[in-house]
């Protein structure tokens, strides 16, 4: 009896309302946790259905080396009613979103099977050997659940959190739709539907995945995925562990802290010695110019700065630390389903109002903007604003205040009161904001594309890199390289996203720019990517 089975035997729920037939199991600290909601539901087995595509899809992910787009026939082949309609093409996230199984064809992105068992098995232990068998990587395989989670578990950090922005979709307005009230964004999971090989005629479904702090999990119940996340979702959300933080690639938030607030000092607790310039460890009193003072702790994320003769205080936070500290801020954090609605509306207020500079959105802790709490949040908080993470509203302009609510306005007593009622936060939005739509925040908001520039950078990459491949450690982005437009502050690039932050590339100094930042990222792996003298130099020879 393998662990999973044994473990679901002991911890066999009640059976739920419904059905009565889910069962679900995580991997979190090296232990498998198990529920079911009765013996009926116990299995140690699980076909692998659609969730094959998350393993291709990590492989391409970190083999840096995107396949073309899968292209849709006028004439349909059969599984392209999941990809695309005739005529049309869809890449690898809405290939993954949508369950096209004919982009993610071994064959078509030309995966040997010995590379394939070389990457898997450097990152495996006995539990995910499967793995390794590409032969294996099919819908009906069946595997225990236990070879399951550990297989998720061995999927690398940088393809799960691009896994997690593909997939965040389907929870909004997909297979998912139907779970996003009582789930949330904190479930990223590849959902499946298949047939049942004991009760032929039945089928079962499911997901697999991930929460947003990188739990691997598995869910599975009697009907289609659609049907189980629908049905059950109260249920599931009731067993499956609160995550413990964000994504580790969750955007950043530079916050200018007592913007309006001019500071007289800042000492350090308890000894009261002022505070040097640089970050900030410990617990400290910030005396203001009107003569109050504020007692706050820091892990680090907040510095001490001068500005001219003026003393500042900045942190750079992640988002959904920005968000808890809002929470905690400006509301209450333990409100429930009114705390998750201005969860929602603080992120979506920020990514439409804040300004986006040096890969970070930035923000003054203001009224006129958010109070921002400058402790580190609260649980509650932090609780609060991971359930609703990558949650934004979408086709309204935002705002809230404490009461007196309005057109675009969320009332911040209407919406406890809406609460007490027994409205879930998505019926609070709905009401406070009619015109708008829950949507995912998936890194598009921050970009706004420059298609010239990228054509341009795309012609002139192939001369760039015959001239770079003679160099030590250069290994060229394979994906081609997304260009965003930058309002203001200095060009960058984003790694983990293979984006290309600049104004444009008119001018020979703006050419030399993109060259620059194109040698970054082909010298991402190697010493010489962060040798600016190294990369200026060599900027400046290929726009000669």
């Amino acid at each position: 009896m393998s662990a999973v089975l044994a473990a679901l035997v002991l911890l066999a729920a009640p059976p739920a309302a419904g059905p009565g037939d889910l069962a679900a199991a995580w991997l979190r600290d090296g232990r498998i946790q198990t529920r079911a909601a009765s013996r009926e539901s116990v299995t140690d087995r699980t076909p692998l259905g659609s969730t094959w595509k998350l393993f291709v899809y990590a492989y391409d992910v970190e083999s840096r080396a995107e396949a073309p787009a899968y292209h849709c026939g006028t004439a349909r082949r059969a599984g392209e009613e999941y990809c695309c309609e005739p005529g049309q093409s869809v890449g690898r996230d809405a290939a993954l979103a949508r369950s096209c199984a004919l982009y993610f064809e071994p064959l078509r992105l030309g995966i040997e099977p010995a590379a394939w068992r070389r990457f898997w098995e450097a990152r495996t232990d006995p539990t995910a050997a499967w793995l390794a068998d590409l032969a294996r990587l099919r819908p009906e395989t069946s595997v225990s659940v236990d070879e399951l989670l550990h297989g998720l578990a061995a999927v690398p950090g940088v393809s799960r959190s691009a896994a997690f922005r593909a997939l965040l979709p389907v929870q909004i307005d997909g297979y998912g739709q139907g779970a996003l009230r009582h789930l949330g964004g904190a479930l990223r999971v590849k959902t499946f539907t298949w047939s049942r090989p004991r009760r032929p005629g039945t089928s079962i479904g499911g997901g697999a995945g991930w929460l947003v702090d990188g739990t691997p999990v598995w869910f599975s119940a009697r009907g289609s995925s659609r049907t189980v996340l629908t049905r059950d979702a109260e249920q599931l959300a009731a067993w499956l562990p609160a995550p413990t933080r964000g994504p580790d690639d969750e955007p950043c938030v530079t916050v200018d802290f007592f913007d309006r607030y001019p500071i007289r000092a800042l000492d350090r607790l308890p000894s009261r010695t002022a505070a040097s310039p640089g970050s900030l460890r410990g617990r400290y009193r910030v005396l203001f110019e009107s003569g109050t003072a504020l007692v706050f702790e820091s892990g680090g994320e907040l510095r001490l700065e001068f500005e001219g003769a003026r003393l500042r205080i900045r942190g750079q936070l992640g988002l959904d630390e920005y968000v808890a500290r809002v929470l905690d801020r400006e509301a209450d954090p333990g409100a429930g389903e009114a705390a998750r609605a201005l969860a929602v509306v603080a992120r979506t207020w920020l990514v439409q109002h804040a300004a986006f500079e040096g890969g970070c959105f930035r923000v003054a802790d203001s009224t006129r903007a958010q109070r921002v709490s400058p402790s580190p949040a609260t649980n509650a908080a932090r609780q609060v604003s991971v359930f609703t993470d990558g949650i934004v509203l979408g086709g309204e302009d935002v705002r809230y205040r404490l009461e007196g609510g309005g057109p675009g306005v969320l009332a911040w007593n209407t919406a406890l009161a809406q609460a007490r009622e027994g409205r879930r936060y998505d019926e609070i939005l709905s009401l406070a904001f009619p015109a708008a739509t829950l949507a995912a925040l998936t890194g598009e908001r921050e970009c706004l594309r420059l298609p010239d520039v990228e054509a341009w950078l795309a012609r002139a990459t192939s001369r760039w890199r015959r001239s770079l491949s003679s160099e030590d450690g250069f290994e060229p982005p394979e994906q081609a390289l997304t260009v965003c437009g930058l309002g203001h502050g200095s060009p960058y690039v984003d790694r983990s996203r293979l984006r290309v932050y600049v104004r444009g590339a008119r001018s020979r100094d703006e050419r030399v720019t993109l060259a620059h930042e194109y040698i970054h990222l082909g010298f991402r792996f190697h010493p010489h990517g962060d040798d600016e003298a190294f990369v200026e130099r060599i900027a400046r020879t290929l726009e000669e």
